[in-house]
């Protein structure tokens, strides 16, 4: 996880940008993942504009295979989270990933980028 931005940053954020206490910071960023956790289990989809959206997914049980002995196994249905960025999220990062110079290859400006 070498550019993972974790909970710890975005709280460090909030107390940097918005001048909050540590506590402060912690409690609204909880709050905020609390709560989107809760919506979460109950089904419900949240779309957060110019993110993206996450959706539950329900499937359906079926019957699966072991797959050393192919024994037939009842697999019980279960729900998924699937997370769908926002278009305008998408084109930022597709924006900067576009000027971004990566060392030994193509660069932006046409030449390439000597280590």
């Amino acid at each position: 996880m070498d550019n993972a931005m974790l909970k710890s940053d975005l709280i460090a954020v909030l107390v940097q940008q918005r001048n909050l206490t540590q506590k402060q910071a912690e409690e609204t960023i909880e709050t905020i993942f609390e709560t989107m956790k809760q919506a979460l289990c109950r089904g419900e989809n949240i779309e957060i504009r110019g993110l993206g959206a996450f959706h539950v997914k329900h499937y359906e049980g079926y019957q699966g295979r072991n797959p050393k002995t192919g024994e037939v196994i009842p697999v019980k249905p279960k729900r998924g989270i699937l997370f769908r960025t926002g278009k305008e999220l998408r084109d930022r990062v597709n924006r900067i990933a576009a000027n971004v110079v990566v060392p030994g290859g193509p660069n932006p400006t046409g030449g390439d980028e000597k280590p």
